[in-house]
């Protein structure tokens, strides 16, 4: 059974593109919540062995030692987390002490777990390389593209492959900002460095899916010639179609069980990369290739 996609190319288009102008308002209006890594900052954790005292008496501590802009939360069933400004290290030691003074007996011990710290400095070099490094493999990939399909140059230009790979791409990375725009603004989640690796994983993922896709529609390209391009497109995604739902579902698969077991620490990354990869598949059949018929139908009228 052969699945008509390019048929229904337009309603892809937009759907798809409803999604990105969602996403996209959401991401300007409310924006990503940075972590101390584009921030600067100090992110400590730590944890007591059994009660662990009321959240508002430890805020009150933090206040007390002149660290009254730190914010608190729970982790876990003992665990603390807190986001203070800078702390030095003879400030950290005096910190800790003060805490285990207040809060630690003889059978309930406060244990460190994390402590990190970021110079507003290296905040902002972080956030500038991280921009960097995604407009650098977004532009190493249209080049890619191009070199791969310079054998298909009609009756779509090469350089267009890539070009709209990259559309596929911005759909996918606006849908993970966009989830994540909405989980800072209402559950306080952050993202750091670990986001922006899982924004640059995606961008792999989703481009390895695509060029899968345009591959085989070049092959018939070659093979097919003189046929109409939205039905070579059409056998094209569906040849390869259990391909891609069969290389998201194995990968997915560990990504959830990462998600649910993993631990906090690679909460936030997992969940992008879930959203960002299954997105990836996505844009692969219902992006990428309808907008190639889409765009060699606007050439040819």
């Amino acid at each position: 059974m052969i699945i008509p996609f390019a048929k229904y190319s337009k309603l892809w288009v937009a759907i798809s593109g409803a999604t990105v102008v969602v996403c996209s308002v959401l991401t300007l209006m409310w924006g990503l919540k940075p972590g101390i890594d584009f921030t600067g900052g100090t992110l400590w954790e730590f944890s007591f062995s059994q009660n662990r005292p009321a959240i508002e008496d430890v805020q009150k501590a933090f206040t007390d030692l002149n660290l009254s802009n730190s914010t608190l939360q729970k982790t876990g069933d003992f665990g603390v987390m807190a986001r203070t400004s800078f702390l030095t290290e003879d400030q950290h030691q005096l910190v800790l002490r003060e805490l285990r003074v207040k809060f630690q007996t003889d059978s309930n011990n406060l244990r460190e777990d994390r402590f990190e710290t970021i110079g507003a400095a290296v905040s902002k070099q972080l956030r500038t390389r991280a921009l960097w490094a995604i407009i650098l493999v977004s532009f190493c990939i249209v080049l890619y593209v191009t070199y791969a399909f310079r054998k298909v140059s009609a009756p779509v230009a090469s350089w267009k492959y890539g070009v709209l790979a990259i559309v596929a791409l911005i759909h996918d990375i606006l849908l993970v900002m966009g989830v994540f725009a909405v989980l800072g603004h209402f559950y306080g989640v952050e993202v750091d460095i670990a986001f922006v690796v899982a924004l640059l994983t995606v961008l792999g993922y989703s481009i390895n899916d695509t060029i899968i896709v345009y591959d085989r529609i070049r092959e018939n390209l070659l093979r097919r010639r003189g046929e109409d391009f939205g039905e070579t497109v059409n056998v094209g995604l569906n040849q390869t179609l259990m391909r891609s739902i069969n290389t998201t579902l194995t990968t997915l698969l560990p990504l959830f069980i990462l998600y649910f077991f993993g631990g906090a620490s690679i909460h936030n990354f997992t969940l992008a990369l879930l959203i960002g990869i299954a997105s990836g598949a996505y844009s692969s059949v219902f992006i990428a290739s309808p907008l190639l018929v889409l765009v060699e139908k606007w050439k040819r009228n």
